[in-house]
C-alpha cells in the first residue's frame, strides 16, 4: 500500500474508538439522534481513510502504470477505479 500508512492507521484507530463508543451508547440506551450523529462521525473518518488510499493508489501505482508503456496495466488500474469509485457512489 502506497498511502500514508501512519495517517490511514490514525484514521481507523479513531473510527474504531468512535464505534466503541457508539456501542457503549446503544448500551445505555441513549438518544437515537445522538447515536446517529456519531455514526455519521465514523463514516466521515472512513470516507476520509478512503480517499487517502485512493489518492495514494492514484499517485503511485496508476502513475506508475501510466510511466510504462503496458496499455493493459494502464486499462486495469482505471477500471479498478472506476469500481472503486462505483462502490463509494452507493455509500
Amino acid at each position: 500500500m502506497k498511502a500514508d500508512k501512519v495517517k490511514v492507521a490514525r484514521l481507523l484507530k479513531t473510527a474504531r474508538g468512535q464505534l466503541d463508543g457508539i456501542l457503549n451508547m446503544i448500551e445505555e440506551d441513549r438518544y437515537c439522534m445522538d447515536v446517529l450523529n456519531q455514526l455519521l462521525a465514523s463514516e466521515a473518518i472512513l470516507r476520509r481513510a478512503e480517499r487517502e488510499v485512493l489518492r495514494a493508489h492514484m499517485e503511485g501505482c496508476v502513475a506508475e502504470a501510466f510511466e510504462r508503456a503496458d496499455e493493459t496495466d494502464r486499462e486495469q488500474k482505471i477500471n479498478e477505479i472506476i469500481k472503486a469509485v462505483e462502490k463509494m457512489e452507493r455509500l
